[in-house]
């Protein structure tokens, strides 16, 4: 922060906090540079911003004064406010809240990364971002611009059910081609990720009757979603071309199938064009829906993303999930649904039961980096250095763990990893954290978590290319010391 704004945060946070009581004097501008040394514009001006915020009133040739009125913001649920209550039982027992909860999403297996993992010299984690790589300049021309008088009368009212129609626009024009798939505004809705877009599809049509067909190992939040709406999950085995649909069994009795067949979570491997034509024909035969993660899809060294699933669809039985912020910045959390015009009208309506629509500034914003062209140059740069890192990746995992078996990486940010029989993943996290390497453990991807004991995932989306190969002979140690 700025000088000038510190200096109106500390006063706001006195004046709230009682350190500073109601119609006490302030220092003089003159008198407080002085101590904090710093310009006596800069006081005046924080002074200034304070009056016409309301927490300061100027008093002609006497100085600045606490706003008489801050008292009530002071007062707060202070013990006069509360005399007159009733005395309250402390004996009494309290709820039982474990009781109460009639689901406990806390059990589920989720992935966990250390909130701290940039103090890690070797983040080989999925999901976070280089803030090396960050269109920083091009992100604030993109701000800057939604904040301009008109663009702030766009997005500023609420928009209830709708979404901020340009950043639709940009997603029909622009990103959803790129993927051979071609919607109406009224088929595309926009939510905050791809996690509550499965949870609203999840909310809206799984029940404890439902079956849904799901890749193992498979996306783990996704199981989660589908598990919390008590949905039937059947497991699909993936080989080296994505989820195994050759038993028609056993898609034969699902309501819904998902998948993601760009780059499968978390093996990162492609399904073929004729598997897709197959879980289509299937799809049709066997009357269920098919929900596809188009998981990574713009990270492809090829430099074209494959067709999406939904561009061979002419049922209407592929729902659509993308997502916007994945390559510039997770926090962001923006993404999409594409379905019939029937289904996105209740998705909508259930939206607006959650959360209404997604931030309409950010919404805004990211129609004019898309507008201006700086995603697509973002994707190109991300597709070159991500291709860099892959290619470091496995030739160090080839020259220091030549007995794991390393997923050959075509696109994404991340490298699927088996080792031998004896190899327990979890542990061997858990020893490599010690020397500053971070992986995931594989076991979470699993309906049976044993099934992944000897597997983890690598990511290189926060680690730079240099420190690749030392993180890698550092790991090595580490399987090293565990071998048998």
């Amino acid at each position: 922060m700025s000088l000038q704004n510190q200096i109106r945060q500390m006063i706001v946070n006195a004046i709230l906090s009682g350190h500073i009581t109601p119609d006490s004097a302030l220092p003089s501008s003159r008198e407080l540079a002085d101590q904090l040394n710093v310009s006596r514009n800069t006081v005046v001006l924080a002074y200034q911003q304070l009056v016409e915020e309301g927490y300061l009133v100027s008093r002609e040739r006497s100085g600045h004064f606490v706003n008489p009125a801050t008292d009530e913001l002071q007062r707060g649920f202070t013990a006069t406010n509360l005399s007159d209550a009733p005395a309250i039982d402390t004996q009494q027992g309290h709820p039982d809240w474990s009781a109460r909860i009639k689901h406990a999403p806390s059990n589920q297996r989720n992935i966990v990364k250390p909130s701290n993992w940039q103090s890690y010299e070797y983040p080989f984690i999925y999901g976070q971002f280089d803030t090396e790589l960050f269109p920083t300049s091009d992100w604030r021309e993109s701000c800057m611009h939604g904040l301009s008088v008109m663009e702030i009368r766009n997005w500023a009212p609420d928009l209830i059910e709708r979404d901020d129609e340009t950043l639709v626009e940009q997603i029909r024009t622009r990103v959803l081609p790129r993927r051979g798939v071609f919607a109406m505004p009224e088929e595309i809705v926009v939510t905050n990720g791809c996690q509550q877009a499965l949870y609203l599809i999840a909310d809206l049509m799984c029940g404890p009757q439902t079956k849904v067909g799901m890749e193992n190992p498979g996306y783990p939040d996704a199981r989660n979603i589908f598990q919390h709406h008590n949905a039937q999950i059947v497991p699909l085995h993936v080989d080296d071309e994505g989820a195994v649909i050759d038993d028609e069994s056993i898609v034969a009795n699902c309501d819904y199938v998902y998948v993601t067949p760009s780059h499968q979570c978390p093996t990162t491997v492609t399904m073929p064009i004729e598997r897709r034509r197959r879980l289509l024909d299937l799809s049709v035969k066997h009357d269920f829906i098919v929900i596809e993660d188009d998981y990574e899809s713009e990270n492809s060294f090829s430099g074209t993303p494959h067709p999406a699933l939904k561009s061979l669809d002419t049922a209407e039985r592929v729902v659509y999930i993308g997502s916007l912020s994945k390559t510039l910045a997770p926090g962001l959390r923006l993404g999409y649904i594409v379905a019939p015009r029937t289904l996105i009208r209740e998705l909508r309506a259930l939206r607006r039961l959650m959360i209404r629509h997604p931030a309409a500034y950010i919404q805004r914003a990211f129609a004019t980096f898309l507008a201006l062209g700086h995603h697509d140059t973002l994707l190109r740069k991300l597709g070159r250095v991500y291709k860099e890192r892959a290619e470091v990746l496995m030739d160090a995992l080839a020259t220091h763990l030549p007995e794991l078996r390393a997923s050959k990486v075509t696109g994404g940010a991340s490298c699927w990893v088996e080792g031998p029989p004896w190899l327990d993943a979890t542990r061997l996290a858990k020893d490599a954290q010690a020397l500053g390497v971070l992986i995931e453990p594989g076991s979470v991807f699993f309906a049976d978590p044993a099934d992944g004991q000897r597997c983890f995932r690598m990511g290189f989306s926060a680690i730079r290319a240099e420190l690749i190969e030392p993180g890698v002979r550092a790991l090595a140690q580490v399987v090293q010391q565990r071998r048998p």
